[in-house]
């Protein structure tokens, strides 16, 4: 099958239609065209989108990353992809899905000085102002403590993007428990459940899930592939089930 055959197929709506819809919202992907790994033209946006509400879901946050070497992506940069995103998703009749833009944050030294410079962050969750923010999967970050407690000090709650893939905490899941202690909340990747990552990812989400410590699941979506393992596998995994028994604050934002 060709890319561009993948790209226009249609998903099989029937099966899955409500399989995600207890969530309400995904805050979680890299949609916005060309502003990183994720979609890179305005017709793969529009597709993964179509594909999304299929899943269930009726609002779409977006978050491009924002690392200082890689991808410095703008507020201003990422609310245009927005509102160009918007206008192809209305052209093409998906009126049905609401359309939000927030940022998934590296901790480099770059977000460091943003938050010295007392620049506005994009956040999502109205007055919750949850930020979502990354560090490196394989190095610990010196400074994790101190950044949480600084942007909780201006006024934002962070939110550590998939915890169960960073490999620099594998075997130290107190140090997990701790960061939420801290007031830091967890998100999970729904396709961690299947060992889509790797396996160690997957035993991290299912003790994250069975200890009742997952605040957000978010689908990470960067492509076809992400939404293929959403449907195929991921509907069908008995955690699934669990980790929408969680209070989860999805349908809160």
């Amino acid at each position: 099958m060709s890319f561009f055959q993948k790209l226009f197929r249609r998903p099989n709506t029937a099966q899955v239609q409500a399989s995600l819809a207890v969530l309400g919202a995904d805050m979680h992907s890299h949609l916005l065209p060309g502003l990183d790994d994720g979609a890179e033209t305005i017709e793969q946006s529009v597709e993964l989108l179509r594909q999304l509400q299929a899943l269930g879901y009726r609002k779409l946050i977006m978050t491009p990353h924002v690392m200082g070497d890689f991808y410095r992506n703008t507020p201003e940069g990422i609310r245009g992809a927005l509102a160009s995103l918007r206008q192809a998703a209305a052209a093409a009749g998906m009126g049905g899905v609401q359309l939000e833009c927030a940022a998934e944050y590296y901790l480099d030294e770059s977000f460091g000085q943003r938050l010295e410079r007392g620049e506005d962050l994009l956040t999502f969750g109205g007055e919750q102002r949850l930020v979502l923010v990354e560090t490196s999967y394989i190095n610990e970050p010196f400074n994790l403590a101190e950044t949480i407690f600084n942007l909780k000090a201006a006024g934002y709650q962070p939110v550590l993007a998939h915890p169960e893939r960073y490999t620099y905490l594998y075997g130290r899941f107190e140090e997990l428990v701790r960061i939420r202690e801290q007031g830091v909340l967890l998100q999970v990747n729904l396709n961690s459940l299947t060992g889509y990552y790797s396996a160690g990812a997957k035993r991290v989400a299912e003790k994250l899930i069975d200890g009742g410590l997952v605040d957000l699941l978010g689908t990470d979506a960067h492509h076809l592939k992400h939404l293929d393992t959403l449907r195929t596998k991921v509907l069908s995994s008995a955690y699934l089930a669990k980790a929408l028994a969680l209070p989860l604050l999805n349908n809160t934002l």
